[in-house]
């Protein structure tokens, strides 16, 4: 399952936080597809750090269509519902929750 979160800070303010947060390491990651991102892998699942707007061959797409108002994703993989995951999330100022896709 995927959580979709999004935060007024910036990319790299949002690692530092989770980072903190969440004792994890982060490595940023560029694709083709998603352009650059930040990806950090343990306990919690996989977690993923980027922005909604990302390159295309026509200029630029969005993530997440469906809040284009969105800048910054947070991106949290888990084979289930992870509750301590998402309380510590959850003492992040400013961080809102969009949504989960089950996979």
């Amino acid at each position: 399952m995927t959580d979709y979160d999004t935060s007024t800070h910036t990319t790299s303010e949002l690692v530092r936080l989770v980072t903190g947060h969440l004792d994890v390491v982060f490595t940023e990651r560029e694709s083709d597809y998603r352009g650059v991102y930040h990806l950090a892998q343990g306990t919690y699942g996989r977690i993923e750090i980027q922005q909604n707007a990302i390159p295309g061959d026509d200029g630029q797409d969005l993530y997440t269509p469906k809040h284009p108002a969105v800048r910054v994703l947070l991106l949290t993989n888990t084979p289930a519902p992870k509750p301590t995951l998402h309380t510590r999330l959850g003492t992040i100022q400013s961080l809102v929750h969009l949504g989960r896709e089950s996979w």
